[in-house]
This record gives C-alpha cells, sequence and structure tokens, in this order.
C-alpha cells in the first residue's frame, strides 16, 4: 500500500509537470506581448517584468524561470489586475467554486445514485423510460444552456410568486447557491445514472444475487448489502475525477450566476491574455484533478475487500 501511493505520487508530480510544460509552451505560442496592456508602462518597470520572468531571454530560459518558481509555488503577479498575485486569487475564489462544486457533487452523487437504481428496478417500464430520456437530455445539453433556462425559469417563478423564492444570481447565502449548483450538477447527475443503471443491472444478473434470493433473504436487505454496495463501485471510481470536473469547470455558471469564483477570473484572463493568472490556474487546477483520482485510486482498495493495491 505504501509503495503504490508513493509511486502513484511520484506519477501524478510526473503528470503536473507535463501539464506545466505544455501549459508554458501554449501561452508563448499565442502571438502578443505579455506585458502589453491597456495601462501605461514605465520602461524601468517593464525592464523589471522582463528580468523577472526573463522575457527577454530565449525560450528555454524562461521555462527554467517559470519551472523554479512553480516549485516553490509562486505563479507570479498578475498582469492585468493591478498589484495582486495569482496565488492571492487561488486562495481567495477557489473556495467558492470549491463549495459550489461540493454541493453540485453532492446533488449529482444522490441523484445518479438513486435514479440508476430505480430505472434498473423499473427496466424498461415508465420510470425507466422517462429518467433515460431526462438523462439524454442531461448529457447532450451544455451546462450554460441549463444556466440560462434556469434563470428564466426563476425570474418567470419570482414573478408569479410576487416574491423572490430563489436568488437570480449573486452569492452570500445558501439560497444563492441552490439554483447553480443544481445546474452544475445536472451533466454528472445523469452521466452517473447511467453508469449505475449498467452497474445495477449487471449486478442484479449475478450468481450471488440469485442465491440470495434462493435463502430467502428479505429484498430490502439484498438490495442494500448485496446490489447497492457493488453497483455502486464503477460510480466510485469516477467520482474523484467528476469532483475536480464539477469544481473546475463551473466557468460559464460562475458568470451567468455572477458567482465570485475561480473560473470567474480564468475566464477574465483568457479574455485579458493575462498569462500568469492563465498558466497558475491551468496547473493549479490540473495539479487539484491529478489529486482527486490519487485519492479515488486509494479508497476504492478501501471500499472494495476485493481489490489489493500492488
Amino acid at each position: 500500500m505504501i509503495l503504490y501511493t508513493i509511486k502513484r505520487l511520484i506519477q501524478g508530480v510526473i503528470t503536473v509537470w507535463f501539464i506545466a510544460t505544455a501549459t508554458f509552451f501554449a501561452m508563448h505560442g499565442v502571438p502578443g506581448d505579455p506585458l502589453m496592456t491597456d495601462k501605461a508602462m514605465s520602461e524601468e518597470v517593464r525592464k523589471n517584468l522582463d528580468a523577472h520572468y526573463g522575457f527577454d531571454q530565449p525560450k528555454w530560459k524562461q521555462y527554467g524561470i517559470y519551472i523554479g518558481h512553480m516549485v516553490q509555488g509562486d505563479f507570479g503577479i498578475s498582469f492585468a489586475q493591478e498589484n495582486r498575485r495569482v496565488n492571492d486569487i487561488l486562495w481567495e475564489h477557489f473556495p467558492v467554486s470549491a463549495f459550489l462544486g461540493i454541493l453540485a457533487i453532492t446533488f449529482a452523487g444522490l441523484g445518479g445514485i438513486l435514479f440508476g437504481a430505480l430505472t434498473a428496478r423499473y427496466r424498461n417500464r415508465m420510470p425507466d423510460i422517462v429518467i433515460m430520456f431526462l438523462v439524454i437530455l442531461g448529457i447532450s445539453v451544455p451546462s450554460f444552456v441549463f444556466a440560462a433556462l434556469g434563470q428564466l425559469a426563476l425570474v418567470k417563478l419570482n414573478a408569479f410568486f410576487g416574491t423572490s423564492i430563489l436568488p437570480v444570481a449573486g452569492w452570500g447565502t445558501l439560497s444563492h447557491m441552490i439554483a447553480p449548483s443544481l445546474v452544475l450538477g445536472l451533466g454528472t447527475m445523469a452521466f452517473l445514472t447511467r453508469l449505475m443503471r449498467s452497474s445495477m443491472l449487471e449486478i442484479v444478473s449475478s450468481d450471488y444475487v440469485r442465491t440470495a434470493r434462493s435463502k430467502g433473504l428479505p429484498t430490502t436487505r439484498i438490495f442494500l448489502r448485496h446490489e447497492l454496495r457493488n453497483a455502486i463501485l464503477p460510480v466510485v471510481t469516477v467520482l474523484g475525477p467528476s469532483i475536480a470536473a464539477i469544481t473546475t469547470g463551473g466557468f460559464v455558471v460562475e458568470l451567468v450566476f455572477a458567482i465570485p469564483g475561480l473560473g470567474r477570473y480564468f475566464v477574465q484572463a483568457v479574455q485579458q491574455l493575462d498569462y500568469t493568472v492563465i498558466m497558475g490556474t491551468t496547473v493549479f487546477y490540473g495539479a487539484f484533478l491529478v489529486f482527486m483520482v490519487i485519492v479515488v485510486d486509494l479508497l476504492y482498495g478501501l471500499i472494495d475487500p476485493r481489490v489489493r493495491l500492488e
């Protein structure tokens, strides 16, 4: 277990290094000067920035400076936001995105397991047909479409009741978090529902479930102890990447609902060609995704006794 953990951590570090390298060369392949902003910049300030980031040096030297700063945990200073370090932007706004992601993945996970088990139990009957139709919609329709439709529905609902049932935008209270977390979790819930349904149908026809029924065990016990417990394992496998994807993938949802999360600043950085924020955010998100995958790999061996990590 310890050797496996060390091996996965080393693989994770290599993956993050590859992400950082690809991001560096992709950003430096974009035409334009990273220090060209709308605000006037003195020649002295420009020379200091050139020396700090190595913009007046060959690409390989710039790359070495960039990796050296990254290893020290320094992602630099934003070129578009005055007197703001990228680290400060990450630490101030990622908790907002993370909390929104936790709410969304909770909704998606519970809904996916519930609806997946329900469709498997009522296979080819009306509940299964209706839920699977909604699942196809949830997988096919982008999140920004659901965000726009959700806002429109809230406006109509608030107008119908003559009061604010749920806020249309903003952040700060639990009522502000409900609508965006539901919208953000719809696609993942649809995916988990389909995965849970397939796993459940396979488990239901397995030998040990038929043996449990032949022994006369209660249906509820068979469902909870044998069917649900084993069918949920594939869901756990994809849960780590799903958590990272939801936590880091709510860019458009945060913009639509005016949520001060990290995704909103990432989109602004792309629009403003703020190189340091783009590279720092990309590496941070990549490292977070790798970390969640490693955590799920380790937890999988604890959840399923049949799995032995070597």
